[in-house]
Protein backbone atom coordinates (compact mmCIF):
# COMPACT_ATOMS: atom_id res chain seq x y z
CA UNK A 1 0.00 0.00 0.00
CA UNK A 2 1.36 3.68 -0.70
CA UNK A 3 1.39 6.41 1.66
CA UNK A 4 -1.09 8.69 0.87
CA UNK A 5 0.55 11.66 2.83
CA UNK A 6 3.88 10.79 0.63
CA UNK A 7 3.44 13.53 -2.11
CA UNK A 8 2.98 16.06 0.92
CA UNK A 9 6.12 14.69 2.98
CA UNK A 10 8.13 15.82 0.12
CA UNK A 11 6.66 18.45 -0.59
CA UNK A 12 7.42 19.86 2.82
CA UNK A 13 10.73 18.74 2.91
CA UNK A 14 11.60 20.72 -0.48
CA UNK A 15 9.76 23.77 0.86
CA UNK A 16 12.18 23.61 4.11
CA UNK A 17 15.39 23.48 2.24
CA UNK A 18 14.40 26.35 0.25
CA UNK A 19 13.41 28.37 3.43
CA UNK A 20 17.22 27.65 5.04
CA UNK A 21 18.26 29.34 2.14
CA UNK A 22 16.48 32.10 3.06
CA UNK A 23 17.35 31.64 6.95
CA UNK A 24 20.79 31.48 5.56
CA UNK A 25 20.84 35.05 4.26
CA UNK A 26 19.11 36.35 7.07
CA UNK A 27 21.82 35.47 8.82
CA UNK A 28 24.50 36.95 6.48
CA UNK A 29 22.31 40.44 6.47
CA UNK A 30 21.74 40.35 10.82
CA UNK A 31 25.07 39.19 12.23
CA UNK A 32 26.63 42.44 12.18
CA UNK A 33 24.11 43.39 15.00
CA UNK A 34 24.18 40.42 16.90
CA UNK A 35 26.31 40.77 20.25
CA UNK A 36 27.74 37.00 19.95
CA UNK A 37 28.34 36.48 16.27
CA UNK A 38 29.79 33.23 16.31
CA UNK A 39 27.75 32.00 18.56
CA UNK A 40 24.93 32.61 16.23
CA UNK A 41 26.75 30.99 13.25
CA UNK A 42 26.54 27.86 15.25
CA UNK A 43 23.09 28.02 15.67
CA UNK A 44 22.93 28.58 12.24
CA UNK A 45 24.84 25.32 11.55
CA UNK A 46 22.68 23.02 13.68
CA UNK A 47 19.29 24.54 11.73
CA UNK A 48 21.05 23.59 8.57
CA UNK A 49 22.20 20.12 9.57
CA UNK A 50 18.87 19.67 11.09
CA UNK A 51 17.17 20.51 7.84
CA UNK A 52 19.00 18.30 5.76
CA UNK A 53 18.49 15.13 8.31
CA UNK A 54 14.59 15.85 9.13
CA UNK A 55 13.70 17.03 5.15
CA UNK A 56 15.58 12.98 4.84
CA UNK A 57 13.68 11.52 7.54
CA UNK A 58 10.29 12.78 6.92
CA UNK A 59 10.71 12.82 3.30
CA UNK A 60 11.67 8.98 2.97
CA UNK A 61 8.80 6.33 2.08
CA UNK A 62 6.90 5.23 5.24
CA UNK A 63 4.99 2.32 3.40
CA UNK A 64 1.82 1.20 5.21
CA UNK A 65 1.20 3.89 8.13
CA UNK A 66 -1.69 2.98 10.37
CA UNK A 67 -1.18 6.02 12.46
CA UNK A 68 -2.05 8.40 9.19
CA UNK A 69 -4.94 5.79 7.57
CA UNK A 70 -6.74 5.68 10.65
CA UNK A 71 -7.04 9.26 12.27
CA UNK A 72 -9.30 10.57 9.93
CA UNK A 73 -11.86 7.57 11.39
CA UNK A 74 -11.19 8.48 15.08
CA UNK A 75 -9.81 5.26 16.01
CA UNK A 76 -5.95 4.38 16.95
CA UNK A 77 -4.27 1.91 14.81
CA UNK A 78 -3.40 -1.85 16.21
CA UNK A 79 -0.18 -1.75 15.06
CA UNK A 80 2.49 0.74 14.48
CA UNK A 81 5.22 0.49 11.96
CA UNK A 82 8.83 1.49 12.46
CA UNK A 83 8.89 3.84 10.39
CA UNK A 84 5.90 5.91 11.46
CA UNK A 85 7.68 5.74 15.08
CA UNK A 86 10.65 7.63 13.39
CA UNK A 87 8.39 10.07 11.68
CA UNK A 88 6.61 10.93 15.15
CA UNK A 89 9.94 11.42 16.85
CA UNK A 90 10.78 13.51 14.13
CA UNK A 91 7.91 15.78 14.09
CA UNK A 92 7.91 16.43 17.90
CA UNK A 93 12.10 16.60 17.75
CA UNK A 94 10.70 19.42 15.14
CA UNK A 95 8.93 21.36 17.62
CA UNK A 96 11.64 21.40 20.37
CA UNK A 97 14.28 22.14 18.13
CA UNK A 98 12.29 25.19 16.44
CA UNK A 99 12.00 26.55 20.05
CA UNK A 100 15.33 26.06 21.37
CA UNK A 101 16.70 28.29 18.28
CA UNK A 102 14.18 30.60 18.97
CA UNK A 103 15.12 30.94 22.63
CA UNK A 104 18.89 31.29 21.48
CA UNK A 105 17.77 34.54 19.70
CA UNK A 106 18.87 35.86 23.19
CA UNK A 107 21.89 34.44 23.83
CA UNK A 108 23.04 36.46 20.68
CA UNK A 109 21.36 39.65 20.60
CA UNK A 110 20.79 42.69 22.43
CA UNK A 111 17.27 43.43 23.22
CA UNK A 112 16.59 46.22 20.89
CA UNK A 113 17.60 44.03 18.27
CA UNK A 114 14.99 40.89 18.67
CA UNK A 115 12.28 42.76 20.40
CA UNK A 116 12.11 44.30 16.58
CA UNK A 117 13.22 41.80 14.55
CA UNK A 118 12.48 38.01 13.71
CA UNK A 119 14.35 35.66 16.24
CA UNK A 120 17.01 33.92 14.37
CA UNK A 121 15.51 30.87 12.71
CA UNK A 122 13.22 32.97 10.60
CA UNK A 123 9.46 32.46 11.04
CA UNK A 124 9.35 31.21 7.55
CA UNK A 125 11.77 28.54 8.65
CA UNK A 126 10.41 27.91 12.29
CA UNK A 127 6.71 27.39 10.06
CA UNK A 128 8.08 23.85 8.61
CA UNK A 129 7.79 22.73 12.67
CA UNK A 130 3.70 23.83 12.09
CA UNK A 131 3.54 22.01 8.85
CA UNK A 132 4.91 18.44 9.97
CA UNK A 133 2.91 18.38 12.64
CA UNK A 134 -0.27 19.88 10.31
CA UNK A 135 0.67 16.79 7.64
CA UNK A 136 0.86 13.86 10.80
CA UNK A 137 -1.60 14.96 13.05
CA UNK A 138 -4.24 16.97 10.93
CA UNK A 139 -5.53 20.36 11.40
CA UNK A 140 -5.85 19.75 14.99
CA UNK A 141 -2.27 19.32 15.36
CA UNK A 142 -1.35 21.82 13.04
CA UNK A 143 -3.21 24.95 15.13
CA UNK A 144 -1.64 23.55 18.57
CA UNK A 145 1.73 23.63 16.59
CA UNK A 146 1.23 27.18 14.99
CA UNK A 147 -0.22 28.75 18.53
CA UNK A 148 2.70 27.57 20.40
CA UNK A 149 5.34 28.69 18.21
CA UNK A 150 3.56 31.70 17.86
CA UNK A 151 3.78 32.36 21.66
CA UNK A 152 7.03 31.07 21.85
CA UNK A 153 8.37 34.21 19.64
CA UNK A 154 6.08 36.79 21.36
CA UNK A 155 8.00 35.59 24.87
CA UNK A 156 11.16 35.43 23.17
CA UNK A 157 10.94 38.49 21.60
CA UNK A 158 8.89 39.95 24.71
CA UNK A 159 6.27 41.13 22.53
CA UNK A 160 3.42 39.97 24.95
CA UNK A 161 1.19 43.30 24.93
CA UNK A 162 -1.29 44.93 23.17
CA UNK A 163 0.32 45.27 20.13
CA UNK A 164 0.95 41.71 19.86
CA UNK A 165 -1.87 41.74 17.23
CA UNK A 166 -0.59 43.86 14.56
CA UNK A 167 2.16 40.66 13.85
CA UNK A 168 1.56 38.81 11.71
CA UNK A 169 2.98 35.63 12.86
CA UNK A 170 0.55 33.97 15.20
CA UNK A 171 -1.75 34.33 12.60
CA UNK A 172 0.24 32.89 9.60
CA UNK A 173 1.37 30.15 11.30
CA UNK A 174 -2.09 29.23 12.45
CA UNK A 175 -3.18 29.77 9.21
CA UNK A 176 -0.78 27.56 7.93
CA UNK A 177 -1.67 24.38 10.23
CA UNK A 178 -5.43 24.72 9.64
CA UNK A 179 -4.93 24.70 5.86
CA UNK A 180 -2.16 22.27 5.52
CA UNK A 181 -3.61 19.71 8.40
CA UNK A 182 -7.01 20.22 6.05
CA UNK A 183 -5.26 19.16 3.37
CA UNK A 184 -3.25 15.82 5.21
CA UNK A 185 -6.95 14.82 6.00
CA UNK A 186 -8.12 15.05 2.63
CA UNK A 187 -5.90 13.33 0.90
CA UNK A 188 -6.22 10.74 3.46
CA UNK A 189 -9.77 10.27 2.71
CA UNK A 190 -9.52 10.11 -0.91
CA UNK A 191 -6.50 7.74 -0.98
CA UNK A 192 -8.55 5.73 1.43
CA UNK A 193 -11.99 5.94 -1.00
CA UNK A 194 -9.59 4.93 -4.22
CA UNK A 195 -8.20 1.87 -2.62
CA UNK A 196 -12.19 0.86 -1.66
CA UNK A 197 -12.84 1.53 -4.95
CA UNK A 198 -9.63 -0.69 -6.72
CA UNK A 199 -10.96 -3.51 -3.64
CA UNK A 200 -14.76 -3.14 -5.34
CA UNK A 201 -13.67 -2.83 -8.64
CA UNK A 202 -11.26 -6.25 -8.22
CA UNK A 203 -14.29 -8.09 -6.50
CA UNK A 204 -16.46 -7.38 -8.89
CA UNK A 205 -14.15 -8.47 -11.96
CA UNK A 206 -13.20 -11.99 -10.08
CA UNK A 207 -16.86 -12.29 -9.51
CA UNK A 208 -17.57 -11.91 -13.15
CA UNK A 209 -14.89 -14.35 -14.01
CA UNK A 210 -16.14 -17.29 -11.87
CA UNK A 211 -19.84 -16.45 -13.06
CA UNK A 212 -18.44 -17.37 -17.09
CA UNK A 213 -17.00 -20.36 -15.26
CA UNK A 214 -20.02 -21.37 -13.88
CA UNK A 215 -22.04 -20.75 -17.19
CA UNK A 216 -19.85 -22.10 -19.71
CA UNK A 217 -19.60 -25.40 -17.00
CA UNK A 218 -22.02 -26.51 -14.54
CA UNK A 219 -25.12 -24.43 -15.98
CA UNK A 220 -25.17 -25.77 -19.48
CA UNK A 221 -24.76 -29.25 -17.58
CA UNK A 222 -27.55 -28.66 -15.26
CA UNK A 223 -29.27 -27.07 -18.14
CA UNK A 224 -28.68 -30.60 -20.59
CA UNK A 225 -29.72 -32.97 -17.45
CA UNK A 226 -33.02 -31.02 -17.00
CA UNK A 227 -33.92 -31.26 -21.02
CA UNK A 228 -32.66 -35.13 -21.81
CA UNK A 229 -34.42 -36.11 -18.08
CA UNK A 230 -37.62 -34.75 -19.54
CA UNK A 231 -37.25 -36.40 -22.93
CA UNK A 232 -36.61 -39.52 -21.23
CA UNK A 233 -39.09 -39.74 -18.68
CA UNK A 234 -39.76 -41.78 -15.69
CA UNK A 235 -36.86 -41.78 -12.89
CA UNK A 236 -35.40 -39.55 -15.34
CA UNK A 237 -38.19 -36.65 -14.97
CA UNK A 238 -37.45 -36.36 -11.41
CA UNK A 239 -33.56 -35.86 -11.96
CA UNK A 240 -34.58 -33.26 -14.56
CA UNK A 241 -36.74 -31.61 -12.01
CA UNK A 242 -34.26 -31.56 -8.95
CA UNK A 243 -31.48 -30.49 -12.02
CA UNK A 244 -33.80 -27.28 -13.00
CA UNK A 245 -34.14 -26.11 -9.25
CA UNK A 246 -30.43 -26.68 -9.11
CA UNK A 247 -30.18 -24.54 -12.25
CA UNK A 248 -32.65 -21.75 -11.24
CA UNK A 249 -30.98 -21.37 -7.65
CA UNK A 250 -27.49 -21.18 -9.08
CA UNK A 251 -28.25 -18.36 -11.41
CA UNK A 252 -29.79 -16.49 -9.12
CA UNK A 253 -26.73 -16.80 -6.84
CA UNK A 254 -25.02 -16.12 -9.80
CA UNK A 255 -26.74 -12.52 -10.33
CA UNK A 256 -27.09 -12.01 -6.28
CA UNK A 257 -23.09 -11.61 -6.63
CA UNK A 258 -23.22 -9.66 -9.80
CA UNK A 259 -23.12 -6.42 -8.57
CA UNK A 260 -21.97 -5.53 -4.47
CA UNK A 261 -24.88 -4.19 -2.26
CA UNK A 262 -24.47 -0.60 -1.01
CA UNK A 263 -26.49 -1.16 2.00
CA UNK A 264 -27.13 2.45 2.80
CA UNK A 265 -28.31 3.73 -0.35
CA UNK A 266 -32.40 3.50 -1.14
CA UNK A 267 -33.61 1.78 -4.21
CA UNK A 268 -36.67 1.35 -6.34
CA UNK A 269 -38.37 -1.66 -5.67
CA UNK A 270 -40.75 -1.64 -8.58
CA UNK A 271 -37.46 -1.16 -10.80
CA UNK A 272 -35.50 -4.36 -9.37
CA UNK A 273 -38.84 -6.35 -9.37
CA UNK A 274 -39.76 -5.15 -13.29
CA UNK A 275 -36.22 -6.98 -14.36
CA UNK A 276 -38.49 -10.51 -13.41
CA UNK A 277 -41.60 -9.60 -15.65
CA UNK A 278 -41.66 -11.86 -18.92
CA UNK A 279 -44.17 -13.63 -21.24
CA UNK A 280 -45.57 -15.60 -18.16
CA UNK A 281 -44.99 -13.18 -15.43
CA UNK A 282 -47.05 -10.16 -14.93
CA UNK A 283 -46.35 -7.11 -12.84
CA UNK A 284 -47.94 -4.45 -11.09
CA UNK A 285 -46.61 -1.71 -9.53
CA UNK A 286 -47.33 1.88 -8.30
CA UNK A 287 -45.80 4.46 -10.97
CA UNK A 288 -43.83 6.58 -7.99
CA UNK A 289 -41.12 5.15 -6.91
CA UNK A 290 -41.36 2.37 -4.15
CA UNK A 291 -37.94 3.18 -2.05
CA UNK A 292 -36.28 0.46 0.27
CA UNK A 293 -33.13 -0.07 1.72
CA UNK A 294 -30.91 -1.44 -1.03
CA UNK A 295 -29.79 -4.36 1.22
CA UNK A 296 -33.44 -5.24 1.82
CA UNK A 297 -34.95 -4.04 -1.72
CA UNK A 298 -32.37 -6.63 -3.00
CA UNK A 299 -33.64 -9.51 -0.60
CA UNK A 300 -37.24 -9.41 -1.20
CA UNK A 301 -36.41 -9.58 -5.12
CA UNK A 302 -34.91 -12.33 -4.54
CA UNK A 303 -37.90 -13.81 -2.11
CA UNK A 304 -40.06 -12.92 -5.09
CA UNK A 305 -37.45 -14.61 -7.69
CA UNK A 306 -37.74 -17.90 -5.76
CA UNK A 307 -41.03 -17.98 -5.80
CA UNK A 308 -41.48 -17.09 -9.52
CA UNK A 309 -38.92 -19.76 -9.92
CA UNK A 310 -41.09 -22.55 -8.03
CA UNK A 311 -43.95 -21.27 -10.50
CA UNK A 312 -42.07 -22.61 -13.26
CA UNK A 313 -40.47 -25.56 -12.00
CA UNK A 314 -44.06 -26.68 -10.31
CA UNK A 315 -46.84 -24.97 -11.64
CA UNK A 316 -47.25 -26.79 -14.75
CA UNK A 317 -47.27 -26.40 -18.56
CA UNK A 318 -48.55 -22.99 -19.53
CA UNK A 319 -48.45 -21.38 -15.83
CA UNK A 320 -48.64 -17.52 -15.37
CA UNK A 321 -47.53 -15.60 -12.50
CA UNK A 322 -48.79 -12.29 -11.08
CA UNK A 323 -47.07 -10.03 -9.32
CA UNK A 324 -48.62 -7.07 -7.00
CA UNK A 325 -46.22 -4.63 -4.89
CA UNK A 326 -48.89 -2.11 -2.94
CA UNK A 327 -46.68 0.64 -1.00
CA UNK A 328 -48.85 1.05 2.20
CA UNK A 329 -47.04 3.96 3.73
CA UNK A 330 -45.08 2.11 6.78
CA UNK A 331 -45.31 -1.54 5.26
CA UNK A 332 -44.53 -2.73 1.46
CA UNK A 333 -47.06 -5.73 0.83
CA UNK A 334 -45.92 -7.97 -2.53
CA UNK A 335 -48.11 -10.60 -3.95
CA UNK A 336 -47.24 -13.36 -5.69
CA UNK A 337 -50.31 -15.49 -7.54
CA UNK A 338 -50.12 -18.01 -9.96
CA UNK A 339 -52.96 -20.01 -12.25
CA UNK A 340 -51.06 -23.39 -11.92
CA UNK A 341 -52.45 -26.54 -10.30
CA UNK A 342 -51.50 -25.49 -6.32
CA UNK A 343 -48.91 -27.62 -3.87
CA UNK A 344 -50.15 -31.11 -2.72
CA UNK A 345 -50.82 -31.12 0.82
CA UNK A 346 -47.73 -32.01 2.78
CA UNK A 347 -45.19 -31.72 -0.04
CA UNK A 348 -43.81 -28.18 1.51
CA UNK A 349 -43.02 -30.90 4.85
CA UNK A 350 -41.88 -33.39 2.26
CA UNK A 351 -39.55 -30.90 0.63
CA UNK A 352 -37.83 -29.09 3.42
CA UNK A 353 -37.44 -32.93 5.05
CA UNK A 354 -35.54 -33.89 1.52
CA UNK A 355 -33.33 -30.80 1.71
CA UNK A 356 -34.74 -28.29 -0.47
CA UNK A 357 -35.20 -25.16 1.01
CA UNK A 358 -36.64 -22.99 -1.55
CA UNK A 359 -39.63 -22.06 0.36
CA UNK A 360 -38.39 -22.25 4.36
CA UNK A 361 -35.24 -20.92 3.87
CA UNK A 362 -35.32 -18.66 0.46
CA UNK A 363 -38.91 -17.31 1.02
CA UNK A 364 -40.11 -17.24 4.33
CA UNK A 365 -36.52 -17.18 6.55
CA UNK A 366 -35.61 -14.03 3.96
CA UNK A 367 -38.08 -12.49 4.77
CA UNK A 368 -38.38 -13.25 8.36
CA UNK A 369 -34.79 -12.06 8.68
CA UNK A 370 -36.31 -8.51 7.07
CA UNK A 371 -38.71 -7.80 9.99
CA UNK A 372 -41.68 -9.01 7.52
CA UNK A 373 -43.88 -12.13 7.18
CA UNK A 374 -44.49 -14.56 4.03
CA UNK A 375 -47.89 -16.44 4.29
CA UNK A 376 -48.97 -18.68 1.86
CA UNK A 377 -51.87 -19.79 -0.05
CA UNK A 378 -52.45 -22.74 -2.06
CA UNK A 379 -55.50 -24.72 -3.50
CA UNK A 380 -55.60 -26.99 -6.58
CA UNK A 381 -56.60 -23.43 -8.02
CA UNK A 382 -52.91 -22.25 -8.06
CA UNK A 383 -50.69 -20.57 -5.16
CA UNK A 384 -50.92 -17.29 -3.81
CA UNK A 385 -47.81 -15.56 -1.39
CA UNK A 386 -48.29 -12.59 0.50
CA UNK A 387 -44.90 -10.62 1.89
CA UNK A 388 -44.94 -8.04 4.14
CA UNK A 389 -42.27 -6.06 4.96
CA UNK A 390 -42.04 -2.71 7.18
CA UNK A 391 -40.63 0.30 5.07
CA UNK A 392 -37.65 1.43 8.18
CA UNK A 393 -36.24 -2.15 7.88
CA UNK A 394 -32.63 -1.50 7.39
Amino acid sequence: MTDALGPLWRASQAFRLITLVYAVSYQFASAPDYSNQRLSWFFVATMAVWTGVSAMLLSRAAGVEPAVTTRAAGVEPAGTTRSTVARWRVVLADQFIVIGLMASTRLVAPHDWYSTHQTLPTTLWATNAVISAAILFGPKGGIASGVLLAAVSAVVRDQVNLDLWTDATAPVLVSVGLALGLASNTATRAHAELERAARLAAITEERERLARQVHDGVLQVLALVRRRGREIGGAAGELAELAGEQEVALRMLISEQAVPSQAGVDVDLGALLRKQAGTTVSLSAPADPVLLNRYVAEELSNAVATALSNVALHAGEGARAFVLVEDLGDTVVVGIRDDGCGIPAGRLAEAEAEGRMGVSKSIVGRIRTLGGTAELDTDESGTEWEIRVPKGTR
